[in-house]
């Protein structure tokens, strides 16, 4: 015979809603998602909630309990006060879609963005040979089940919407430390990618999305710092930093002959504007005007067109965080950071989704 416990259920979708108060019989072993099954039986049939293995592998049932990101049917009923309140709400970094359903589709775009595994040259699948030791690195990441707990948790997105079109979060970032680490993955510009167009310098390393990943992965401390360290050693290394100076004052003397022979515009012939960090004169007025009319739930409309990377005639690329479309600091690692990559391996493209029907 089961014991009445409190329960509080947010119910509700993108128009708005509320907590609900139940009472509902609990027994002995069971787990939350347990009882919300247990209400959708007895009480509120119409009651929507995202499972499916309940057993902590597939990440569906992400939920918030008692105001910590949590799956479902992972904590026990066992671990509440006998006379404890119970509320259970959805994750709150995402939209609500009904009850405790969100969208969290922007986690997908955002991995589209992330550029594939690269085989190195001259092996096929097969072939790759990797010492145990490189194994070992990379696969803690591996575990991730994807139930966006680290995402939810995140203060970057989590209280600041607008910070969603320049940050794809740890997630992402454990990806990209493990293709960074992964010894026959012929990319080098891993880090670049992360600081620049993932996002990375807003991470201040507080290890929330540590403290609630249900596979224990170690985020913060195996995969974030070592890629900032990374990227903090290209950047401020004294000697990488004065060749990095006297490189791009010679740039800089090159972009400005060029600019007085494409007629004092201020931008490179066959170069886009606002390539090299550069606004356009009265193009600040309307960047803000289009950035004002932007919806802070952007990722709830179909995503932009792909767009090939603004390749330079001398086959360098911008990476500056300045050139996103959203108003925003600089990155702490600098504004202005530049890599020489041949242009036919740069993509940063989405892929192209496969025919239906």
């Amino acid at each position: 015979m089961g014991v009445k416990r409190h329960f509080r259920v947010w119910r509700g979708d993108q128009a708005g809603g509320d907590l609900a108060d139940f009472q509902v019989e609990v027994n002995e072993g069971e787990v939350v998602l347990d009882v919300i099954h247990r209400l959708q039986a007895t009480q509120t049939p119409d009651l929507a909630v995202r499972w499916n293995c309940k057993a902590g592998k597939c990440g569906s049932c992400s939920m918030e309990i008692n105001g910590k990101p949590q799956l479902g049917c992972m904590t026990r009923m066992s671990t509440f006060d006998e006379h404890e309140t119970i509320t259970v709400t959805p994750i709150r970094t995402f939209p609500v879609i009904r009850d405790l359903v969100t969208d969290v589709s922007f986690n997908y775009v955002r991995a589209r963005e992330q550029p594939a595994f690269a085989p190195p040259a001259g092996l096929a699948p097969g072939e790759y040979r990797m010492q145990q030791v490189d194994v070992e690195r990379s696969q803690e990441f591996r575990k991730c089940i994807e139930c966006f707990l680290c995402q939810n948790t995140c203060h970057v997105i989590r209280d600041h919407e607008d910070n969603k079109r320049a940050f794809a979060g740890p997630r992402l970032f454990i990806r990209a430390a493990e293709l960074d680490m992964h010894p026959l993955d012929a990319r080098t510009d891993r880090k670049e990618f992360a600081q620049a167009y993932q996002g990375m310098g807003y991470c201040n390393i507080t290890k929330c999305c540590t403290e609630v990943c249900p596979e224990h992965i170690k985020i913060t401390d195996n995969a974030i710092i070592p890629m900032k360290e990374r990227v903090v050693d290209r950047r401020y290394d004294p000697i990488v930093q004065l060749g990095r100076r006297i490189f791009r004052r010679d740039q800089l003397d090159d972009r400005a002959a060029e600019a007085d022979v494409s007629g004092g515009t201020g931008v490179a012939a066959g170069v886009g504007a606002g390539v090299g960090g550069r606004v356009p004169a009265g193009g600040a007025a309307s960047a803000a005007g289009t950035q004002a009319e932007v919806s802070t739930n952007w990722h709830h409309t179909a995503p932009p067109a792909p767009q090939g990377p603004a390749v330079r005639d001398d086959g360098r690329v911008n990476v500056s965080e300045l050139l996103l479309d959203r108003s925003g600091a600089a990155s702490p690692f600098g504004d202005d950071q530049e890599f020489p990559l041949p242009p036919d391996q740069l993509s940063y493209q989405h892929p192209t989704p496969p025919d239906e029907g």
